[in-house]
């Protein structure tokens, strides 16, 4: 059960159209862009050191990405972040892959270090590489994930004070209090480049329509409508679908045309309860 105005959320981000700086994977940063105009949103891909500060304190949201690093773009994102900070810019950081390399673990403990994330989202075996608790990556995806995470992660969340999320077959979504579990989503998901690039970026698009400075609960309950939308998303473009490819250009178009309400009886999310 839960009680998440996901409808409410949605309709934020239509009506405000949030402005989304995004430092991404070279790979898939056309899609992250059109999916980011499907749902609502306007994205920016500035990557140049003379401007990512400036860019950065003018958007709704800052999200970074490490999923093809060079010492270019780390230092494009750190100076972005520090500006996001300053200017009290809600900051998702994706640490694309860690764990599969030394550098990538030293990118992301440098990031994590030297900037205050406000969500921190990974695959749930990037999660338990970065917060100890074991999990296993295959490049950049997530091969296995530690049965104690979600405790871990509230643990985490509370001495942090962020959000957390770890994404799989079962999302995870917890400001340090209330763990949220959501279920949906298709297999499809996997079999296309940047599904879960796409989905930081969304991110950023309900973390821009909270606005600046609010609270962790707040970011939290943007992130799970996120979620949620984008994994029902997936499911009604499934069901058009008949490969990746033409999944992949159904998906836009689902995000595009979301009926929220369907959403909101279609989201399979539990909402455990609050620890202290």
């Amino acid at each position: 059960m839960h009680d998440l105005d996901i409808k409410g959320w949605m309709e934020k981000v239509r009506e405000i159209r949030p402005l989304v700086h995004n430092i991404t994977n070279l790979v898939v940063t056309n899609i992250v862009a059109n999916a980011l105009l499907a749902v609502g949103a306007s994205p920016v891909m500035a990557y140049a050191k003379q401007e990512v500060g400036d860019m950065a304190r003018i958007a709704n949201a800052l999200a970074l990405n490490m999923g093809t690093l060079d010492e270019s773009t780390v230092e494009a994102m750190l100076l972005a972040g520090r500006a996001a900070n300053e200017e009290g810019v809600p900051v998702i950081f994706d640490p694309v892959g860690v764990g599969a390399t030394p550098y990538r673990n030293e990118v992301a403990k440098r990031v994590i270090d030297q900037l205050h994330i406000t969500v921190l989202r990974g695959n749930a075996g990037e999660m338990g590489i970065l917060l100890g608790t074991g999990g296993e990556v295959k490049g950049v995806d997530a091969v296995s994930m530690a049965q104690d995470l979600p405790e871990n992660m509230r643990a985490y969340s509370r001495k942090n004070n962020c959000v957390l999320i770890a994404t799989g077959e079962t999302d995870y979504v917890t400001d340090g209090y209330t763990l949220w579990q959501l279920q949906n989503g298709h297999p499809l998901l996997a079999a296309i480049t940047g599904s879960g690039c796409m989905l930081t970026g969304i991110l950023g698009a309900f973390l821009g329509a909270a606005g600046r400075k609010a609270d962790t609960r707040t970011y939290a309950e943007a992130c799970v409508a996120a979620l949620a939308c984008y994994n029902v998303a997936a499911e009604i473009a499934a069901e058009k679908a008949v490969g990746p490819g033409s999944f992949l250009t159904a998906l836009f178009d689902a995000l595009y045309n979301l009926d929220v309400s369907l959403v909101e009886q279609r989201a399979k999310i539990v909402q455990m309860g609050d620890c202290e």
